[in-house]
């Protein structure tokens, strides 16, 4: 039995996106960060949108398990402080009261709901169209066992973030509001750190990549980013992702 090419691709392309192997970002049109917690009954659809996200491969999509819905009775085995940190920071910087999960923050200026892939996707090509996209560019790759990373030219000054992340990881959550269920968690931080200054020029920095973890699932994301008076994380300049193997001759 034959299919018409049309109906083919499409089945393709729709196996292609069940699996979400996009994990090349050569040019991303902005950075989503997911705010979500294994306790949280309304973040699974937000943890499927963002590996839709990461499927698209248009943008650097990452996320945080936070802390404070573990007393639910389930300890989020993804979640750290530092997390919960970055997401009242965000709330700091946008003059929010409050946070909530699941919250997808897009190039550290906005925030939409983080099972609203239209939504996300609206918002990352408006804040591009309007001049608050990513404007500088970044690219890195491994160099035998070094991480090598490249800035180009901007206007400002800004921290070069890097946040660690593990490419995929299945959980069974036994207690709490989603007992019983088996999720799927895509490039999930576990350590960001701050490795350098941007003053507008261009600039190399090195970096040992050993520091990448343990397994070849591991990568990271390079962050260009501006921060507010008491070091809260705020506009997204410029970002790429680099996972494990990816080397450059």
């Amino acid at each position: 039995m034959s299919f018409p090419i049309r109906l083919v691709t499409m089945f393709a392309s729709l196996l292609f996106a069940g699996s979400v192997m996009a994990d090349d970002v050569r040019e991303p049109k902005g950075v989503v960060e997911l705010f979500t917690s294994q306790g949280c009954a309304s973040c699974p659809p937000a943890d499927a949108t963002l590996g839709q996200l990461v499927a698209q491969g248009d943008v650097v999509a990452l996320s945080y398990h936070v802390d404070y819905w573990n007393y639910l009775g389930w300890a989020d085995t993804l979640s750290s402080k530092e997390n919960t940190e970055r997401q009242y920071g965000y709330a700091k910087t946008m003059g929010r009261s409050g946070v909530y999960t699941p919250q997808a923050v897009i190039n550290g200026r906005d925030h939409v709901k983080g099972a609203d892939l239209a939504g996300i996707n609206s918002k990352v090509e408006s804040l591009k169209q309007g001049g608050q996209g990513l404007v500088v560019p970044v690219t890195a790759a491994m160099r035998g066992d070094e991480i090598e990373i490249e800035i180009g030219e901007g206007k400002g000054a800004a921290d070069v973030v890097v946040a660690y992340f593990t490419k995929r990881e299945q959980i069974e959550v036994t207690k709490g509001e989603n007992t019983g269920k088996s999720m799927d968690y895509w490039h999930s931080v576990y350590d960001v750190q701050s490795v350098g200054m941007w003053n507008g020029k261009s600039m190399k920095l090195t970096l040992p990549g050993k520091i990448m973890g343990k397994s070849k699932k591991d990568g990271c994301a390079i962050l260009l980013q501006s921060s507010g008076p008491n070091g809260e994380p705020a506009a997204i300049l410029g970002a790429t992702v680099l996972m494990v193997g990816h080397k450059k001759n």
